[in-house]
Formats: structure tokens, sequence, C-alpha cells
């Protein structure tokens, strides 16, 4: 599928200006490109990171020089390459049409007649790969294009000589887990026969819609190509007795390319003749979309970091730091000492003594019956905070209808009910087990008064 370019993605390539991403792996990006003169091709490039790999570039060239020697009549024909760029690149022909792995997926199984045609073309392009000596090694339904004329073989990206083994581990496997041949599972060499174990495979799926070896992790996929049997479930019955001999542990046992195609049994007519309906409108859209289809760029993420900054900020706003809180509260603390330092020095006496602090009389000396005296704590394991508001006695007796005496500057203010407020009052210490059992408790609750208490009595 189609999507549009990133950002960061090139304008031009070569003599290749770039229109769409087909798509991106671990070791590349696929563009859909056109030339100046209108051409349109499929374009792969390498990523900047492997190919600082000298082992890496050489893979792609052998990558290029396959694609050259299957052609263009069973694969995508080859315009143009340079291997030797800063960013390595393959040109190829546009393949009108989808992957098999998603034909099948949309379109449902082939029918027989089609999957028998599809084998009867692979064999003849894998037949061409080994004449050449080279195989392919990793067929699978992706690397298969469907088109009206004939299926298309792409991707050569671990396709190597027969017998060489310099780009390959001993006993490492290479290749796709639920299309390899058991040779590429225990990491032996894997041959021409090894590439018809995998059409097999390929033609399984094609017939049922299922891996012949099912699907689960790597680990249980090679065990099952080494030791278990294939699951024909749904092929039919004469086109699975061909498929279980390709599908034979032992490569001695399994049919030559040539000898494979005679058993397909290819019926007359041509390829698109075997397609179903849903699957010839799928190929026909994809060739209408390739020529409607304009460069168009996503923005970058400086173009829309306005918003995202806005997000950013909105968020620390809500949940504040710890240190923000740290400052904070040191800062209270401070203000809070020095406010009540100076409570302190104003209401110290003549020869300048400092009284009591107010919670440690609070804590000795209940207050007096009657007398409202609020007070509120917030503790922590290493300090106490107080608030309390400190009752005073009458400074002048007051008598209904005189109005108050009003209140001399710097004087602490009163609430309505003749309650001196206080400042606040800190004190510090270590909240250990031994200090926790003398706290405070609540003040007890005031006695009912004299005319409550007749009418009880």
């Amino acid at each position: 599928m189609l999507s549009p370019l990133t950002h960061d993605d090139p304008a031009e390539i070569g003599p290749y200006r770039l229109v769409a991403r087909l798509g991106s792996g671990g070791m590349g990006t696929g563009y859909l490109a056109r030339t100046a003169s209108g051409r349109t091709a499929a374009l792969k490039t390498m990523h900047a990171r492997i190919a600082a790999d000298p082992e890496s570039r050489t893979r792609f060239r052998l990558e290029i020089d396959a694609a050259r020697v299957i052609g263009g009549r069973y694969g995508a024909q080859v315009f143009d390459a340079d291997a030797m760029a800063a960013t390595p690149w393959l040109a190829t022909e546009y393949v009108l049409g989808p992957p098999l792995g998603e034909a099948v997926t949309t379109s449902g199984p082939l029918p027989q007649a089609a999957v028998r045609a599809l084998g009867a073309a692979l064999c003849e392009a894998l037949a061409q790969l080994h004449s050449s000596d080279v195989v392919h090694r990793d067929l699978k339904p992706s690397n298969i294009m469907v088109t009206a004329d004939g299926p298309r073989l792409i991707d050569f990206g671990i396709a190597r000589a027969i017998g060489d083994d310099r780009l390959t581990r001993t006993g490492a496997a290479v290749g796709t887990p639920a299309f390899m041949s058991p040779e590429q599972a225990t990491g032996v060499e894997h041959t021409a026969a090894g590439d018809v174990f995998t059409l097999a495979g390929v033609l399984v799926f094609a017939a049922s819609g299922r891996a012949p070896f099912g699907s689960g992790q790597a680990a249980d996929l090679l065990y099952r190509v080494r030791y278990a049997e294939a699951d024909l479930t749904g092929v039919p019955s004469a086109l699975a007795s061909v498929l279980a001999m390709c599908l034979s542990k032992e490569p001695d046992r399994r049919p030559p390319t040539a000898e494979l195609r005679e058993q397909l049994a290819v019926p007359q007519g041509d390829f698109a003749s075997h397609l179903s309906e849903p699957l010839l409108l799928e190929i026909g859209r994809r060739a209408t979309e390739v020529w409607r289809t304009t460069t168009h760029r996503l923005p970058s993420p400086a173009s829309s970091g306005h918003a995202y900054d806005t997000s950013v900020h909105s968020a620390r706003s809500v949940h504040p730091s710890r240190r923000k809180l740290l400052i904070g509260g040191a800062s209270l603390l401070a203000l809070s000492a020095a406010g009540g330092g100076a409570w302190a020095w104003a209401r110290s006496g003549p020869d300048g003594a400092a009284p009591a602090p107010l919670w440690r009389t609070a804590s000795r000396h209940p207050p007096r019956r009657g007398t409202p005296h609020p007070w509120w704590w917030v503790t922590s394991s290493w300090w106490t905070v107080r608030w309390e508001c400190a009752a005073s006695a009458p400074t002048q007796a007051t008598t209904p209808g005189t109005p108050p005496t009003p209140r001399a500057l710097g004087a602490p203010p009163r609430t309505a009910s003749g309650c001196t407020l206080s400042p606040l009052s800190i004190h510090t210490r270590m909240d250990s087990p031994s200090r926790r059992s003398t706290r405070e408790t609540a003040p007890p609750r005031a006695p009912p008064s004299s005319s409550t208490a007749g009418q009880e009595g």
C-alpha cells in the first residue's frame, strides 16, 4: 500500500523523483518513484547505518545481480542501480498487483486451477535462477506479486550463489521461519531442493489460506519445519499428493522444478482467466491508484511542535516537580519562622525575656471551660506544625451598649468571640516513638451552661 513521504525522506535519488512510500523494513525503504520522462519505478534503498557495513553492501550487490538474472518475465525488470552510492539504491519495474499474502487475505484462497498455474510459473522462475547457480532462500507469500499476466518473484535480499557460504554463518538460520526449508532451520546449506520445499509451502498457503506449519513463535516454527508433518488441510486432494512429496524432510526425495511443473498439470488459458473476480478487481484498483498518486510529504515534527509543547507544559503545571515542592515548603517554613520570631519579640517583657510558647502552654494547661480554643495539627515524620487560636482574657470589662475600645496599633487581632489570633507557631522535633506518646489529644468538650444543666436536672 502507498503511504505519504516522511519529512526526512529525500526528494530525489539519482534520476528518480520520489512520489510515495511502498514500505520500510530493517534493511531499507521502498519508494514509488518517477523519472523526468514519466517512467514509474519501484526504488529500493538501504539504510545508512546498514550501508556502513561492507558485508551488507556485498549482499545488496548480489541482490541486484539476482534481480537481473530473473529478468522482467518472472520478476521485476531492473532499470538502474548504484550499489556504491552513499545510500545504495535499486530501481526496478513497478509491478501492478498485490503480494500473494494480501491477495489471499483480502480475496480468499485461490482456486485449484489458479494454484496450479501459479506453481508452474514459479517453477519456471526458479529454474532460471538455478540455471545461473543462484538460490532464492526466501520464497514466501510477501515476495510473490500477483499480476494479471502471471506471478512475479521479487526481493532477493538473501539470495546467493549455490555453494557460497561467505555471507552465511555456520549454524545460523536465515529466512522466514514459517516458510523455511529443514536445511535452513538446521543451519546447513540451502540448495535448489530447498527452494522446491519453500515453493510447496507457498502453494499450500495459496490453496488453503494457512501456512503448512502453522504460526507462532520462531522456535516452535523451526521445530515443526524440522520434525513435524505439514498440515495440508484445505488443499484439494489431487494437489495435496503432489505438494506432500515436495515437503519431504529429505532433499533427495523432492522433485526438481522441471518435474514439478509437469506434475502440476497446468490447465489451458492465460493466468488471469484462473483468478477470482475480487482479485482481478484488486489488481485493477492498484493499477489505477499508481497513476493517480501525487507527491505528498508529511510535515516535520517541528511544524506541529506548538500543540505538543502546550500539552507538555499543561501536564507540568498539573504535576509540579519535587524540587519545586521542596523549595516552596522551605520558603513557607522560613516565612513562618520569621513571623513567629517577630511576634515573640513584640510580646517580650521589659526585661527582654520571651514568654513561653503557646503550644507548650496549651499542651500543659488545657483551655478554660467555655472559651473557644480550636487548633489544627499537621504532622509529618520529622516535624510538627500547629496552628492555634490562643484565648486571652479581655483587657477591659464591657458593658452592654458600650462600644469596645479600639485596638491599639500593633496589637494582635481578635475574632468576633473575643479570641486573640496568635501567629503561626512551629515546633520542629524528631518524631520518635518516645515523643509520639506525649502528643496532645483534642480538648474535652465544654460542659453545658448553667441554664442547660438546670433543665437536665
